[in-house]
């Protein structure tokens, strides 16, 4: 038996930080060999939500960004297929199709349409509302077995499950389902990093401070700025989980991930220690443990003809697996083949 598929996609958007390295991509590296894994660049995705002044230069440059942090940080070609979703026009075909199957009342009920369309008010975009039904296709269209999930994107995933079982009732035969039903992926939970600036709230790119993360390619004089500048307390001698003391917590733990030691071990070295002394062993830290990824990132950055042909190649394993899809599901709607 194969192994299970697993797709995943991420918008190209915003800055990758130290909390989506410890909270997401180090376990996906680590348990890559697990699965066949199909990681695409979500960039029809990432203009559901109006950015004024828009800014047309960006989407192209953040989505090779992307793709060259996820090499850089140990995506191995061998069990990983990166591609971007644009480049493979069966999705927004297959979204089109199952956009007239799905009653629109599944889509006006989904919480986050709610949530944005408050925020957004009259400039609320069709996109916003249907873009559940284009993650359904960006999913079926692989016949994926999982697909990892989050608490917030667990109802996206009902969804696309209701769609395809919709569907395989109302096309596809009584013995030959057309689309896969997946599966949710509860991944081994990673670590919850914080923010710099507040130590209850998570780490976010969204954040409108920069100070309140450490960005992958930040340079060894941003990150020595901003571990000077972060929140921190006046009491003497560091401690773990003291919920007294949330912004200590969250440095001594990112001190623990990065150098690799038990917690114990962190406990008993920091426990007589003043920020003025730790804050430079954090900083030394931080900047050793990124310049492996900033240094792999540059190098694959320099040589955009590699870039561009894992990207091509991606495409066509993507293609092949997707066209397949389409077809099967054009054919049970009836549709005549192209002569």
């Amino acid at each position: 038996m194969g192994k299970q598929r697993v797709l995943s996609g991420v918008q190209p958007t915003g800055n990758y930080h130290l909390g989506n390295y410890l909270g997401a991509i180090r376990n996906w590296v680590e348990g890559q060999s697990e699965y066949e894994n199909y990681l695409f660049v979500a960039d029809l995705h990432a203009i559901t939500v109006p950015q004024v002044p828009y800014d047309s230069t960006r989407l192209a440059s953040d989505t090779y960004t992307l793709v060259a942090l996820y090499l850089a940080c140990g995506l191995d070609l061998d069990y990983s297929t990166i591609f971007v979703q644009s480049h493979v026009s069966a999705h927004s075909e297959l979204t089109w199709l199952l956009n007239c199957i799905t009653p629109l009342n599944w889509l006006e009920d989904m919480i986050q349409f709610k949530e944005k369309a408050v925020k957004q008010g009259e400039n609320v975009n069709v996109g916003l509302l249907d873009y559940p039904v284009l993650m359904a296709a960006d999913i079926l269209l692989y016949q994926a077995d999982k697909v990892p999930v989050g608490e917030d994107q667990k109802q996206h995933l009902e969804l696309t499950r209701d769609i395809a079982a919709r569907f395989n009732h109302q096309f596809g035969k009584p013995d030959q389902q057309v689309l896969k039903l997946p599966d949710p992926l509860i991944r081994k939970e990673g670590a919850r990093v914080m923010s710099l600036a507040d130590g209850t709230r998570k780490m976010s790119k969204s954040d409108p401070s920069d100070l309140s993360r450490i960005n992958l390619l930040d340079p060894p004089d941003q990150i020595q700025y901003k571990i000077k500048r972060c929140k921190t307390d006046p009491i003497r001698g560091l401690t773990f989980d003291d919920p007294e003391r949330p912004e200590c917590n969250n440095l001594l733990t990112l001190y623990m991930l990065l150098a690799g030691k038990a917690k114990k071990e962190v406990a008993a070295q920091c426990q007589d220690m003043g920020w003025g002394q730790f804050k430079p062993l954090l900083t030394d830290t931080i900047i050793e443990s990124l310049k492996p990824i900033q240094e792999k990132y540059q190098a694959i950055t320099e040589d955009k003809g590699y870039l561009e042909s894992v990207l091509r190649d991606g495409r066509q394993k993507a293609q092949a697996i997707a066209n397949q899809t389409l077809a099967q599901v054009k054919a049970a709607l009836g549709y005549s083949v192209p002569l």
